[in-house]
Formats: C-alpha cells, sequence, structure tokens
C-alpha cells in the first residue's frame, strides 16, 4: 500500500503544475484584451482523489505566489499615411480624366499620321481615305455602345469623342483637300453629326457629348472656310446653334453650354469681322450682332431656374453672361458706328429699354421671392442705367467717355457700399475694366506738355479709382474679393508706371522731333536724346521701384514687396540685355552704378533688419 504522505507530495506538485499552467494562460488572454480578467479558480480535483483536511494557512503557504497580472499594454501609436487624401484625389482625377483626354489626343494624332504615311506612299487613293475614315469613325463610336452597355461609360464617351473627331476631320479632308464633295454636302454632313452627337448627350444623358456637339459644331465654319465672304450664312448658322444650346439647356442642367456657346459665338464673330467686315454691309452687320446678341440676352428668360439645376446661389449664366453680353453688343455697335454718335447714342437708348423690358419680363416670370431673382432683375436693371449712362457722354469726345466711365465705376462702387447691394461691385468692375481696356487700347492722345495734360489726367483718374479700392478693401471687401483688391494694387502700379514711362518718351520724342537731323551734329544730338530716353525709363522704373519696396517695409505688406522685387528684376534685366547693348558708354555707366546703389541699399535693410520682419507677424495688407 502506498505511503499516503508520498500521495500527499504528489497531489500538491500537480497542484502547482496546474496553477502555473493557468497563471501563464490568463497572461496569455490579458495581452489580447484591453482589461485583465480575474484569475479562473483552479479545477477541483475529482471527488475520488481523497485530499487530507488540511489548514487553509497550511494550504496557502503550499500554493506558488501568482503575481498579479501586468497592467494592460498601450494601444499602438496610430502611423499616419504617407498621403492625403486629396493626393488620391489628385492621382484619381489624372488618371480617370487627365490621360483619357491626352490619350484621345494620342490616338488622333496616331490615326492621321498613320494614314498620312498610309496616303503619301499611295497605298490608298483620295476616296479610299475619305472612305476608310468615316468608316472608321463609325465604327468607334458603334464600338463605344459596347463598353457603355458593360457600365463603363466615361471609356465610352471617349471612344466617342475618337469616332466624331475622326468623321469631322475625314468630311473636312474631303471638301477641303481633296476637292470630292461641294461644300453643301459637306456642311450638311457636319450638321447631321453635330445633330446625332446632341441627340446622342440627351438620350444618354451626357453632358461631355454635349461639349463635343458644341465643338463640333463651332468647328464646322472653320474647317469648310473657302476665305470668301459668307456673312448671312454664317451668322444663322451660329444663330441656329446657339438656339439649339439653349434649347438643350432647357431640357438638361448643363449651364456651361451656354458659356461656351458664347465664347464660340465671339470668337467667330470677331473672326469675320476682321476679315470681313465693310461699312456697306453694316445693316446686315447689326441685324445679325442684336440677334445674337438678343439670344443671349433671353438666357434668363427661357433656362429654368431651379434648385436640382441651378444649385445653391446665382450662377455664372445669370450674372455674369448677361453683364458680357451687353457688354460685347455695344462694342460690336460702337465699332460700327464711331463716327456716328447720335446714330450710337440712339442704339445705347434703345438697349437700355430692352433691359428694362427683360427686367420686367424676368420678374413677372418667376416671381419676386428668390434671392437669385432680385438678382438678376436688379442686374437687368443696372445694365439699363449703365446704357443710359453710356448714353450721355457718347455727345463727348476722346477720353471723356473713358473719364466718365471710370468716374461711372467709383460712383457704383460707392453706392454698393453705402446699400450693401453687393451685385453692382460687379457691374462697377466691368465698368472700370471698360474704362482703363479704352484707356490702354483706344485712346489717342496729342500730348504737347509734359504731366499737364489729357492724357496723364485721365491715367490720374483711374489711378486714384483703384487707389480708392485698395484703400476701402481692408474695411469692406469680403475674403472672396480680397484677392481682386490685390489685382487692383497691381494694375494701379502699372499704369502708374505706364504714365510716368508715356511722359518721359513724349517729352524726348518731342525733343527730337523738334531737332531734324540735317547735319552730323544735329543728328549726334537726336541720338544723345535717344539714349537719354531709353536711361529715363530704367531711372523712372527703378526709383519707382524702390519706392514701392519703402511703401511695402512701411506697410508691412509682402506682396507690395514682390511686386517691388518683380519690377527690380524687370528693371535688372533692362539694364544687363538692353542698355548694355544700345546705350551709349556714359549712359551705361550711369544706368549700371544707379542700378548697383539702389540693390545695394535694399539689400543692406534686409540684412540688418531694420523693421524687424521676421519678428513681426502683423496681418498682411494689400
Amino acid at each position: 500500500m502506498a505511503n499516503p504522505q508520498d500521495e500527499l507530495s504528489a497531489l500538491r506538485e500537480q497542484l502547482a503544475t496546474l496553477t502555473s499552467r493557468v497563471y501563464k494562460l490568463e497572461q496569455a488572454l490579458s495581452a489580447r484584451q484591453p482589461e485583465p480578467q480575474a484569475l479562473a479558480t483552479p479545477r477541483v480535483p475529482p471527488a475520488s482523489v481523497v485530499q487530507p483536511a488540511t489548514p487553509p494557512a497550511a494550504r496557502n503557504a503550499l500554493l506558488p505566489k501568482i503575481p498579479p497580472p501586468p497592467p494592460p499594454m498601450p494601444p499602438a501609436p496610430k502611423i499616419a499615411p504617407l498621403h492625403h487624401a486629396g493626393d488620391n484625389e489628385l492621382e484619381g482625377k489624372i488618371g480617370r480624366v487627365w490621360l483619357n483626354r491626352i490619350g484621345i489626343a494620342a490616338v488622333l494624332i496616331g490615326v492621321s499620321y498613320g494614314l498620312k504615311y498610309a496616303f503619301d506612299v499611295g497605298l490608298v487613293g483620295p476616296a479610299g481615305r475619305i472612305i476608310i475614315g468615316l468608316a472608321a469613325g463609325i465604327a468607334v463610336v458603334v464600338w463605344s455602345e459596347l463598353f457603355r452597355s458593360r457600365g463603363y461609360l466615361p471609356f465610352s464617351w471617349s471612344l466617342k469623342a475618337v469616332g466624331i473627331g475622326t468623321i469631322y476631320l475625314s468630311l473636312w479632308a474631303a471638301f477641303q483637300v481633296y476637292h470630292l464633295v461641294p461644300i453643301e454636302l459637306a456642311f450638311g454632313a457636319m450638321l447631321l453629326v453635330t445633330a446625332f452627337t446632341i441627340i446622342l448627350a440627351l438620350t444618354q444623358d451626357a453632358e461631355i457629348l454635349a461639349a463635343y456637339a458644341l465643338v463640333g459644331g463651332f468647328s464646322t465654319p472653320l474647317l469648310l472656310s473657302t476665305g470668301k465672304n459668307a456673312e448671312i450664312f454664317l451668322f444663322s448658322y451660329t444663330a441656329l446653334l446657339d438656339i439649339a444650346m439653349l434649347v438643350m439647356v432647357f431640357f438638361k442642367p448643363w449651364r456651361r453650354l451656354l458659356t461656351g456657346s458664347f465664347i464660340g459665338t465671339v470668337l467667330l464673330y470677331v473672326g469675320w469681322y476682321s476679315e470681313f467686315y465693310t461699312d456697306p454691309q453694316r445693316q446686315v452687320t447689326v441685324f445679325f450682332t442684336l440677334l445674337l446678341g438678343a439670344i443671349f440676352a433671353a438666357v434668363p428668360l427661357v433656362t429654368p431656374l431651379t434648385p436640382s439645376r441651378w444649385h445653391s446661389g446665382a450662377p455664372i449664366t445669370l450674372t455674369i453672361l448677361p453683364l458680357v453680353n451687353a457688354a460685347a453688343v455695344f462694342l460690336a455697335l460702337f465699332a460700327m458706328y464711331e463716327r456716328e454718335r447720335v446714330t450710337l447714342t440712339w442704339y445705347a437708348l434703345g438697349l437700355a429699354a430692352g433691359y428694362l423690358i427683360l427686367s420686367s419680363q424676368f420678374k413677372r416670370r418667376l416671381g419676386s421671392d428668390a434671392a437669385t431673382v432680385k438678382l438678376v432683375n436688379m442686374l437687368h436693371l443696372a445694365i439699363a442705367i449703365a446704357f443710359i449712362t453710356i448714353a450721355i457722354p457718347l455727345k463727348l469726345d476722346e477720353h471723356w467717355i473713358t473719364i466718365g466711365w471710370l468716374i461711372e465705376s467709383a460712383a457704383l462702387l460707392y453706392i454698393s457700399v453705402k446699400t450693401k447691394t453687393d451685385f453692382l461691385r460687379f457691374f462697377a468692375g466691368a465698368t472700370l475694366a471698360l474704362g482703363i481696356v479704352r484707356l490702354l487700347m483706344i485712346d489717342n492722345f496729342s500730348v504737347q506738355t509734359l504731366v499737364f495734360n489729357a492724357r496723364f489726367a485721365t491715367y490720374l483718374v483711374a489711378i486714384a479709382i483703384l487707389a480708392g479700392i485698395v484703400a476701402a478693401g481692408d474695411h469692406y471687401a469680403s475674403e472672396a474679393e480680397r484677392p481682386l483688391v490685390r489685382v487692383a494694387a497691381v494694375i494701379l502700379n502699372l499704369l502708374a508706371l505706364r504714365a510716368l514711362t508715356l511722359e518721359a518718351g513724349g517729352y524726348f520724342d518731342r525733343q527730337i522731333a523738334h531737332t531734324y537731323p540735317r547735319n552730323t551734329a544735329q543728328y549726334q544730338m537726336n541720338q544723345q536724346l535717344a539714349f537719354a530716353r531709353d536711361l529715363s525709363y530704367s531711372v523712372i522704373w527703378l526709383v519707382y521701384g524702390a519706392g514701392l519696396m519703402l511703401f511695402g517695409f512701411w506697410k508691412q505688406s509682402s506682396f507690395v514687396r514682390w511686386q517691388a522685387l518683380v519690377l527690380m528684376a524687370v528693371t535688372i534685366g533692362k539694364v544687363f540685355i538692353y542698355d548694355t547693348w544700345n546705350l551709349e558708354q556714359g549712359y551705361r555707366v550711369l544706368s549700371f552704378i544707379a542700378l548697383g546703389v539702389v540693390l545695394m541699399g535694399l539689400s543692406y535693410i534686409y540684412h540688418r533688419d531694420w523693421l524687424r520682419l521676421s519678428r513681426r507677424s502683423r496681418p498682411e495688407t494689400a
């Protein structure tokens, strides 16, 4: 019979081993779980095993000491991704959009080169070339439907672009290159392709296909141009295409098509006008000018205005497009009636009446509750007021028209600030832009005195208005308008530089004109005057740039200082490139010395940091 004492020792060893195993298991579990679990109670040995009665203290002494479980491990730190969501978005856009478009262009170019090679080696005759092109284009369009049925819509539309482009090129080659078909047949075929593309866009709800139709439609007159004047045909076709785009936007919320249609119309009009316009055909041209303008002026009346279509806010087609359209129509009329101010005045009053009628009709059709409706209604009123205002200075001459527009823009800005009517700021900006463009490109001044002349006075009016805009921008401009205030500051400096440069150039040119070179001495004198004139430009730019830099230091504006640095860079380029080769030795020395002194002085200010630019954090001002 076994010794009871030996059996008791064996049981104790087994109990200690089991307890150790349980502890190890609990340690493993606590490492996986956030909160440690209590140690499980060891299983009681089977009842068949006889355990002697042992005091609790003795039993505890026999058990091994179990250390407390370790604290839970802290969660692993989150590792920031190596790229941002914007990177994925940019990468996806590059892969989906830009690679796709580049691929379309590459395929079209490759097909063109391949066909050209086949044509050059004489493998295919002219008629066969056209047939191959048309068949290939139609096949690609049909093939694209296979991908559309499988859900690859963007790729399907890309293939359609390739196919439609191939068809257009084939029809162009049939008429323009090989003269296989008359212009009527080529034009009708291209018109059918455009109509077919529009139908595809509507049935497949694909705005991109409508854009293809837009590009193809406006490219047709260019592709089929014979170099002859076909005004009635061209503008009738353009008007029908614009109406087609307007009707399409009535059914689909593709308002960007109207902007593209307007740009295409303007390009065709300007191209034709610069090449073929003559005074005897003025009445026909005026008719089409007013017709095309009326189509785009009717956009607010015809286009639906619902939140699902126009989203929030006022779209460009209801705000900017009417304004630009009105300006384009009047500029076209002005170009034709510049010498007939009375007739032009009546046109301005007629346009004002037309926009008053449009304003009332727009408000009656859509009600007067929506903020966008009120905005568009007031915009039409502002355009009408502008035409009435323009009709007044038309009785004046030359620069007074420019001054009138500039003062009108200042008055509109003042009213918009006082009445908190933000939309007037757009109109004021457009009027200001017209005044500046006229000042730079149209006004022709006859200047005989330095500074005290009409040209410099007109420039001063524009500069003063821009300075007022910059000064008031800190108090009244919104965050969205602050970039425009900075643009006004840049234009202000450019106008000031141009005004000063014109004055200096005009002074020396008048001196040169008064000294007609009859002998060598007078010729040399003219040369000296020309050298002095060229040097004066460098001096003016250098002094202005230094003053602008000091102003930037004073105002703590890096934006102003950057403008000064750009002007300095231009001056450096002029001195090193132009002055080195064109000025006389003495003037060349003065130019380089003046430039070097100014640059070293500014560098010293930056080096010493006298104004403590590196330790200041004042907000930037324009």
